[in-house]
């Protein structure tokens, strides 16, 4: 172990680093303005698939930062589409969770620990949304409050709003019973409630990483979605040789959700459109299988 010693660089001598490394730089202007607002460690990630020497850093010969800053927007624009997909899943999610849930187990199901599988969990859930209810600026909840005093939580249907996508799929896993959990899954085309709750915490954890503007597009997630071999009737996959901890088995849960949700939903073709507008983008590095375009999900 050593102490860290390194100094900040100015921009220009940052530039001139990376140059001395090898980048092509056909622009200096502009490629000074892009480092004065996009910080050359949000850049590193993308700067490291086209190095020739990862101990060096140095580049492989003709790689140009204009490269770097398409494969950099090729993410942002991917983020944006998947944190738009996986918000409308989510609501469609509460709203069937909802559904079933308060009418069958009264409007406050989740406050109830014989609903629960696991009561220490249970109460871990509770104070997460206890928290994250009193966080809340939205009218209906304050309007509530100014009305009522008991029971300690509002009903479902306006305490859930307010909760996190992370808390919504907790609550759902941790829900004990197993028949409204499967009806929910059917909702979505689903055959059984695991897969769902699988699914819930992979994108959970997916829609973490847009909202901090991380990098998804080569990244590796500890999360992975359980992938069903089969689903009767539905455009599914038949192909299962990619990579389980990359994005594309992601994507493949969020176009089979949005079907689910939207039949006419145009993920798929603004994802194609997208990788038209970034030609250079290996989509190998997000775990693509190579006949990816002629699997029934992805027609």
């Amino acid at each position: 172990m050593e102490q860290y010693n390194k100094l900040a660089l100015d921009t220009p001598d940052l530039l001139a680093m990376l140059k001395q490394r090898g980048l092509v730089v056909s622009d200096e202007q502009k490629a000074l303005k892009s480092l004065s607002v996009i910080s050359y460690f949000r850049l590193a990630c993308y700067f490291r698939p086209m190095e020739s020497d990862k101990q060096t850093h140095e580049f492989r010969q003709g790689t140009t930062l204009e490269q770097v800053l398409a494969l950099y927007d090729f993410d942002t624009a991917l983020r944006d589409m998947v944190f738009a997909a996986t918000r409308q899943i989510e609501i469609a999610l509460r709203t069937r969770i909802n559904h079933h849930f308060s009418r069958n187990h009264t409007p406050f199901w989740f406050t109830k620990v014989d609903l629960a599988t696991d009561g220490h969990l249970f109460a871990e859930h509770l104070s997460s949304v206890d928290r994250e209810l009193r966080r809340s600026k939205e009218e209906f909840i304050q309007e509530h409050f100014e009305r009522y005093n008991k029971p300690t939580f509002p009903p479902a249907w306006k305490t859930l709003e307010t909760v996190s996508f992370g808390t919504l799929s907790k609550l759902y896993g941790n829900f004990a019973e197993k028949v409204d959990k499967k009806a929910v899954a059917e909702d979505f085309n689903l055959p059984q409630h695991e897969f769902l709750i699988s699914w819930m915490e992979s994108l959970t954890s997916l829609w973490n990483f847009c909202a901090h503007h991380s990098r998804i597009w080569n990244r590796r997630f500890a999360l992975k979605p359980q992938m069903p071999k089969t689903l009767a009737g539905h455009n599914w996959l038949t192909d299962f040789s990619f990579p389980p901890d990359k994005i594309y088995p992601q994507l493949c849960c969020i176009v089979y959700l949005i079907n689910a949700i939207d039949p006419k939903s145009t993920f798929v073709t603004d994802f194609k459109s997208l990788l038209q507008k970034y030609p250079t983008v290996d989509v190998a590095a997000m775990g693509f299988p190579k006949g990816w375009r002629q699997e029934p999900l992805w027609q």
